[in-house]
């Protein structure tokens, strides 16, 4: 029998050396902690930084600042660039309130708006250029259903690069391969800092803090993509709700998570469809007759309302159209879909034989996540990315700022930078309880200290299965009903059967432990909120009509006293009014039959 080849051998020992379980813990100090080095991590230290260069500023990412997050391989464009003479503060507040079915606090969504314009001409400094017309203007298109705010990128894969160089000229202190697991509460309940373990050794380090910014983008890992694969995920698949998680275990709050995630993506292919970025150049989502059933493609819980039905009636499948479109425009789409965000796209449709300028795409329903990039489920933050906890901000897609995207990633994390340096500079270093770290050192090990066990991909797998078996919209009350006690079985399972070989097999389950806490999260809050809401994100087929009397409100879910609860809180007074007859207008996207 052929043995492995020797190098094979060589290279799995040094995998396991490399992967050993170490007994060792250090700790350090700082002004402000940025946990999370995507988008809105990077932004937030930076700007922490830059702002008192004497302070001590860690960015503390599980992967390698370079090249994590979402924005890992680049973004395409700006999907909420309010640039004016396109658009002003008070109509993109506008817009995003009534795509987001009126749940919206305006004030965090118009500082965002105001100070986006200057993010964008910072990241123009940077060297990430920006799509221009003839007279040197941006080149900004129109996507949404009502303003003008897409702007092209078309170095969109430096982004990554360019921030990176911003961070070491600034000589912001980056912790590579630590992964947060839990944050620290003082006494008083504000945040005292973090416990990490390094994600190759396990060895554990205490982090105290003054402030703390919670970057850890969207739970993307939450429901199970159609191929039954765990990595195949519309989202950044690092993204793994551990922000949520960590969150919820500080006591913040944490809003509207019954507002999930739902994309249309590739079929088959684990990306978005991108009509989005075809729209402008004349794209559009058809029916299986080539007919256009929806005129907008800004992504809405009701478009995705819409989509679905079309999906489910005798006109499915549905497909992105490009075939009627000239060569020429079907090149420069290509150039920009192929060769940033998802390389991998051009070569999956050259592997199917699909090609646009003569057959449409076909598309698909991602799975459900938390993510307020493109809905409004997360930690509940005010303007200044404050959330309930004293000294704990949140900022990017884990942040419940509504359609947030990657420039209210940069934008609201400088904004949370900036305030969380003012805040630490006005306190001490807070004391932190020597018990929760042992307690937390505890329970991260626990799996590593059985001989055998359930390995953590089995109970991720499992979690995500029920949350497509039981939580996956339209939404029915026995069935989430039986999806909890399917989730407590497996929080029994994952507490005193999980195992972990290795620190990489540990840091995949704290990963299953976090998206378990989201998929109990997200059951807890379909539940609550007894009414239909954001189209198809929170359709309740028992609950089929809105009921603004008794749900016009956030729903807030926090910990308290070891139970998970939930409470309205009241949407505060709009800074921009919405008429009554404006409240509608994404209900309104279906294209009506010409007479």
């Amino acid at each position: 029998m052929r043995g492995r080849p020797r190098g094979s051998v060589r290279k799995t020992a040094m995998s396991a050396a490399q992967d050993a379980i170490q007994d060792a813990t250090s700790e350090v100090a700082c002004d402000v902690l940025v946990i999370g080095g995507g988008t809105a991590g990077p932004m937030a230290a930076l700007k922490a930084k830059l702002r008192n260069p004497a302070a001590r500023v860690i960015l503390l990412e599980k992967a390698n600042v370079k090249r994590s997050g979402a924005i890992s391989m680049g973004m395409d464009g700006l999907n909420n660039a309010v640039i004016p003479g396109y658009a002003t503060p008070e109509q993109y507040t506008k817009e995003i309130t009534i795509a987001n079915d009126g749940i919206c606090d305006q004030a965090p969504v118009y500082k965002y708006a105001e100070n986006c314009f200057e993010i964008i001409q910072e990241l123009d400094r940077f060297g990430i250029r920006f799509q221009r017309d003839g007279n040197g203007d941006y080149d900004v298109k129109k996507v949404h259903h009502l303003g003008t705010y897409v702007l092209p990128m078309p170095n969109g894969d430096t982004v990554k690069k360019a921030l990176y160089r911003q961070l070491r000229k600034a000589q912001v202190l980056i912790s590579n391969r630590f992964m947060a697991t839990r944050l620290l509460n003082a006494p008083d309940g504000a945040v005292a800092g973090a416990v990490a373990v390094n994600t190759r050794t396990a060895e554990f380090l205490v982090i105290r803090a003054k402030a703390v910014i919670l970057c850890l983008g969207a739970a993307g890992r939450l429901g199970l993509p159609h191929s039954g694969y765990l990595w195949g995920t519309y989202e950044n698949a690092a993204n793994s709700g551990d922000g949520y998680s960590m969150a919820y275990h500080a006591g913040a709050g944490l809003a509207n998570l019954e507002c999930f995630q739902i994309n249309p993506l590739i079929k088959d292919y684990n990306g978005p469809a991108c009509a989005y970025v075809a729209g402008p150049f004349g794209a559009y989502t058809a029916n299986s007759e080539g007919n256009r059933f929806i005129e907008c493609d800004y992504w809405s819980g009701q478009m995705m309302q819409e989509f679905y039905n079309e999906l489910s009636s005798g006109k499915g499948p549905v497909f992105l159209k490009l075939d009627h479109l000239h060569a020429d425009t079907v090149s420069e789409i290509e150039t920009i879909l192929h060769k940033v965000e998802r390389p991998s796209r051009g070569r999956f449709h050259e592997n199917r034989g699909t090609d646009y300028r003569h057959r449409m795409v076909e598309m698909h329903i991602s799975e459900v996540g938390f993510c307020s990039g493109h809905s409004a489920s997360g930690v509940f933050v005010d303007e200044f990315a404050r959330t309930t906890v004293p000294g704990l901000y949140s900022a990017g897609d884990m942040a419940n700022v509504p359609h947030n995207y990657m420039l209210g990633a940069f934008t609201n994390g400088a904004v949370a930078g900036e305030h969380a340096i003012d805040h630490a500079s006005a306190i001490d270093l807070p004391e932190i309880d020597a018990e929760a770290v042992a307690r937390e050192r505890e329970r991260v090990l626990a799996p590593t200290r059985r001989a055998d066990g359930i390995p953590p991909n089995q109970i991720e797998y499992k979690t995500r299965r029920f949350v497509n078996d039981y939580l996956q919209p339209p939404k029915v009350t026995a069935k989430m009903e039986i999806g909890q006690r399917r989730f407590a079985e497996i929080r029994e399972d994952l507490e005193t059967r999980m195992v972990a070989r290795d620190s990489h097999e540990l840091m995949r389950a704290l990963e299953a432990s976090s998206i378990l806490d989201c998929a109990e999260m997200a059951a807890h809050a379909s539940l609550y909120r007894t009414e239909s809401r954001w189209g198809l994100y929170h359709n309740r087929t028992d609950c089929p009509e809105k009921n603004d009397a008794e749900w016009f409100c956030h729903t807030i879910l926090r910990k308290v006293e070891g139970r998970m609860v939930s409470e309205k809180r009241p949407i505060t007074p709009y800074i921009v009014p919405i008429e009554a007859d404006e409240r509608g207008a994404y209900d309104r996207q279906r294209v009506r039959k010409q007479a």
